[in-house]
């Protein structure tokens, strides 16, 4: 094995910490940033006017499903496969997703109205898998946590940034909506490529890393089915809230153009990236944070107090803007910053702490994909809702109104989930 790695490889063996932390921050960011560039940029266009087949349920809103089908059904499918991905396949995989949903794009622009739920369809189905793919190389190191910050703050900006590009092709350049999808995508393929080359030069954790963190390995189905049955109170009160979260979030994500136009700011496609920025810095200074406890239980009860003071933000900035004490652009920022407080642990320092807390053998890609899966199938149903049973709604307002559920909702279950973790973790320590 030691006679295959690069020269690159070899280097960051042998650099110090921090260089090696680096290099694996810049490049994972890199890879997810371009990977949204094949996932987001068809939700910059709004389709007005278009209806799903003459019925209440607009087009837009039917693209958004429809990819999500493909999404969330990725994220089952990654709970085997990227649980079992090997080192040596990771590159090809990686680079294969990403061909199959360009290819998903650019039928998009091509088939017919009503094939075009298809292809959407297919454009979601081998995204999904990527997340895991990436995590698989930053999981299990005494960095983790800022590894995995910086990869969070990667959709955080890069959502916001490839639906600006996007925006900016209709507007400026008159791109058709159709087609502006895969334009944007084809613009990100060099960069992902490089990234992803560039990503699987980092070596393996260090013996170190292995005995801060647990040694990583696949898991097979029995120790898959294991973990559920040692865990389920607490992971039955992590997913509750993570099911709802994770639709609250794509919301957000999918109709901002849509909720910025209904408070006022127009056609103006940079206000989508200003407000995502302060937003990305919050998240990777709070979660980068983690990095300065070494004591895991007491790391995963910070990344708790991180989720829930999140969760709170969103309830009580909302507040005010109703009180007209917030002006709209600071409130989507407030509840940008407080959702993804809530979300993103869960996507990456949340399960990896837990292991480590709890000394259990596996993988955090195995629990982070089980939380996505039902997570996206969380974010079908709030749409399935809103298009069936509020279609007169705003998106405004019915994303007020679900701020503060969702806030309510994810302070009573996040804090009974870690009381019952942290029981678990001192009960393992004592053994």
């Amino acid at each position: 094995m030691s006679l295959n790695k690069s020269r690159i490889t070899r280097w960051l063996e042998r650099s110090p910490t921090p260089v090696l932390t680096l290099y694996a921050a810049v490049v994972s960011f890199s890879v997810y940033f371009c990977m949204y560039a094949f996932r987001k940029p068809f939700s910059a266009a709004t389709y007005e006017g278009l209806q799903f087949f003459g019925s209440e349920v607009d087009l837009k809103t039917a693209f958004v499903i429809s990819q999500i089908f493909g999404y969330a059904l990725s994220k089952f499918v990654g709970i085997k496969v990227c649980s079992e991905t090997s080192r040596g396949n990771r590159l090809w995989t990686l680079a294969g997703l990403i061909l199959a949903a360009e290819a998903a794009l650019l039928l998009f622009g091509i088939l017919p109205v009503e094939f075009k739920l298809v292809a959407l369809f297919c454009n979601g189905l081998p995204l999904g898998m990527v997340w895991g793919l990436v995590v698989l190389y930053l999981e299990g190191r005494q960095t983790s946590e800022l590894l995995l910050a910086g990869l969070s703050c990667s959709f955080i900006v890069s959502s916001a940034m490839v639906k600006s590009v996007g925006w900016t092709l209709i507007i400026t350049y008159g791109i058709d909506d159709f087609r502006m999808p895969s334009l944007t995508g084809a613009i990100f393929l060099v960069p992902f490529a490089i990234a992803i080359y560039l990503l699987n030069q980092i070596p393996e954790p260090t013996e170190a890393d292995i005995e801060a963190r647990v040694e990583r390995e696949p898991m097979n189905g029995t120790e898959r089915r294991e973990f559920l049955r040692r865990f389920l109170p607490g992971m039955i009160l992590l997913l509750v809230p993570y099911f709802f979260l994770t639709a609250y979030r794509d919301f957000r994500d999918n109709f901002m153009v849509d909720i910025f136009q209904e408070l006022g700011f127009g056609d103006n496609p940079e206000i989508l990236t200003t407000t995502e920025v302060p937003v990305a810095f919050g998240v990777l200074v709070a979660l980068g944070a983690l990095f300065m406890i070494k004591n895991n239980r007491l790391g995963l009860v910070a990344t708790y107090g991180i989720m829930i003071f999140g969760l709170a933000l969103m309830g009580g900035s909302t507040l005010l803007l109703d009180e007209g004490k917030m002006q709209g652009d600071a409130w989507m920022i407030c509840v940008g910053l407080g959702a993804y407080l809530a979300y993103v642990p869960f996507g990456s320092v949340l399960f990896d702490r837990l292991i480590a807390a709890t000394r259990v053998t596996g993988t955090a890609v195995f629990a982070i994909y089980v939380a996505d899966a039902l997570g996206y199938t969380g974010s079908i149903g709030v749409l399935l809702y809103k298009a069936l049973f509020e279609p007169a709604a705003t998106h405004l307002d019915f994303f007020r109104r679900f701020t503060y559920g969702m806030s309510l909702l994810g302070v009573v279950l996040l804090t009974c989930s870690c009381v019952y973790f942290i029981h678990v973790s001192k009960k393992v320590n004592r053994e």
